[in-house]
């Protein structure tokens, strides 16, 4: 197992969490709301974009290497690394999702468009937390990603409730219907052996399965090369080129 790069990516995962008081207004949809009532172009407005060009290159990379929240969800394992239910329960996140954007739309209207663009929206010299209330906020929202994780499984906050994950789905569904260069896992089931050492996925997908299959694909997806690297005969890889069409 390559223990290298996963040292390096839970490094990563950590230093983004440890900086969540400073990034959080740039994570939050929230702001996003509050600026589009204004005509302002926020911070996170942003972000979220800057996250979907990325997925239009690199799917879901942000979620496995560098999301503050995945992070937390991550080193919760320790107290129960069950499996997320997957399938219809996916969908979940669009329940949200899908009435935020249209706020967002109708506020946007109502203010008559964008017209103004301030990164630095309700942050003091860039940093989130400048008010003592704020961290009421911060820990609020790292307190029910524990509990959610601690409860529904694996990364269940990732599977059921973020905002960003819808974005970085559909920019992830561009890139594959245009089949332009980008990064994805490829497999080679003749080199598979079945000795399920990729069984412990994040996003409790079924690796194996999916090696047999000889078609990595999947939308929950994060690019975290775990089963990359514990795979001892290298039947997974990463890959950047033209994904294998659908």
């Amino acid at each position: 197992m390559n223990n290298k790069r996963q040292k390096i990516r839970k490094t990563t995962l950590l230093i983004s969490f440890l900086l969540f008081p400073v990034t959080l207004f740039y994570f939050s949809p929230f702001l996003i709301m509050w600026g589009a009532s204004l005509g302002i172009i926020t911070g996170s407005f942003l972000t979220f974009t800057a996250l979907f060009i990325l997925s239009l290159f690199f799917g879901r990379t942000f979620c496995g290497w560098a999301c503050p929240t995945g992070g937390v969800q991550e080193y919760c394992f320790s107290i129960n690394d069950g499996k997320t239910r997957g399938g219809r329960y996916n969908w979940i996140k669009y329940f949200f999702f899908i009435p935020w954007i249209a706020t967002i739309a109708i506020l946007t209207v109502m203010a008559s468009g964008l017209t103004t663009i301030d990164p630095l929206f309700m942050t003091k010299y860039g940093v989130s937390i400048s008010e003592p209330f704020v961290y009421i906020i911060c820990y609020g929202i790292i307190f029910t990603t524990i509990i959610i994780a601690i409860i529904a499984g694996k990364r269940a906050n990732c599977h059921y409730f973020c905002f960003i994950a819808p974005f970085m789905i559909i920019g992830t569904k561009i890139k594959n219907f245009f089949r332009w260069p980008s990064l994805h896992l490829k497999a080679n089931k003749e080199l598979c052996v079945e000795c399920r050492l990729c069984k412990n996925c994040p996003m409790s997908l079924d690796v194996k399965e999916k090696v047999l299959g000889g078609d990595m694909h999947d939308f929950e997806c994060i690019l975290c090369g775990k089963c990359v690297d514990s795979c001892p005969k290298g039947a997974i890889k990463y890959s950047f080129g033209i994904p294998k069409k659908r």
